[in-house]
């Protein structure tokens, strides 16, 4: 079964940055979404988030003839146990991001994706056996001495940030190492976990302590319309990825942080402190010393251009 990479490519396909690009603005933008659901607890609303994006994504599946090639997946033992596992990992991650937005703590948030890439680089080194050089290593440093910064100030781990870094780090981790496609993927976890949000969702109901049902025709909309809103910016990322670089996907992941920390600042009036300006910049310095060093490694590496022939 092959799997969702993009393709290699010396262009960037205008649709391709187009879908990339939005997927990663509809990232940074959620939280919008997720504001009009804060009178429901973050536990709950992941539930809900977790089994109608498994049935939109079964239902777009079977609309698209991938059936059997999902139920083929599920037969790899192996591929199955991988999921249950990622799954595990992208609830965790989802809930601390919706726990963030109730508590109007979107600025921990998006520091939390800035690391990711420092936190990637690291399982890299440590799982992968790659070979890290003298840059990213001070990168590395740089993200880790933000982190201490912040625990100093505010007396206690900031748990918020590296647990959000954490959990994707080693949920790319590991769903880097499935072979499965992003949306056939991400429909095995969210069955996985579709007895248990079932289960929730009607223990919930029936004992009148959960949200759904809801009174609110809007909150049941809402509530249902996570699934897609979960799902579709995977999709568009998924079309994107396929159409334009790597270097070009590295550089637009930036803009889901970056849109959901001025949204925290200037519409959710966030504080900005002393404290984060310091820790955002060890960490942007941190993000441009990996950025420059990748540069000047493609530099290095760059085919010199043909000869003409001599004469």
């Amino acid at each position: 079964m092959p799997r969702e990479v993009p393709t290699p490519s010396t262009d960037d396909d205008r649709e391709g940055l187009l879908f990339a690009a939005l997927a990663y603005a509809t990232w940074g933008v959620i939280p919008l979404y997720w504001r009009m659901l804060s009178s429901v607890p973050p536990f709950e609303l992941t539930v809900h988030r977790v089994l109608w994006c498994a049935l939109f994504l079964l239902a777009v599946l079977a609309a698209r003839g991938h059936l059997p090639r999902l139920f083929a997946a599920l037969r790899n033992r192996r591929l199955v146990a991988t999921l249950a596992l990622t799954s595990v990992l992208i609830s965790i991650n989802w809930t601390i991001f919706i726990y963030c937005v109730s508590t109007n703590q979107l600025v921990e948030a998006s520091l939390g994706y800035y690391i990711n890439p420092l936190i990637s680089i690291a399982l890299g080194v440590a799982f992968f056996g790659e070979k890290i050089s003298r840059f990213r290593l001070v990168a590395i440093l740089l993200a880790a001495s933000a982190v201490v910064v912040q625990t100093v100030e505010l007396g206690h781990f900031p748990w918020i940030a590296p647990s959000l870094a954490l959990s994707f780090g080693f949920y790319g981790y590991f769903r880097k190492r499935t072979d499965v496609s992003s949306l056939d993927g991400l429909c095995i976890e969210t069955w996985l976990l579709f007895p248990v949000t079932f289960g929730l969702v009607a223990w919930w109901t029936l004992s009148g302590s959960g949200t759904f049902p809801s009174p609110s025709l809007t909150t049941n909309a809402l509530l249902i319309g996570g699934g897609p809103i979960t799902a579709v910016p995977l999709v568009l990322f998924a079309a994107g990825a396929r159409r334009i670089r790597l270097s070009t996907l590295g550089f637009l992941q930036y803009l889901s942080p970056s849109i959901t920390l001025v949204m925290a600042i200037f519409l959710f009036g966030e504080k900005f402190t002393r404290i984060d300006v310091i820790t955002f910049g060890c960490v942007w310095a941190a993000l441009t010393i990996v950025a420059l060093e990748s540069q000047m490694s493609r530099f290095r590496t760059k085919p010199e251009p043909p000869q003409a022939p001599a004469e």
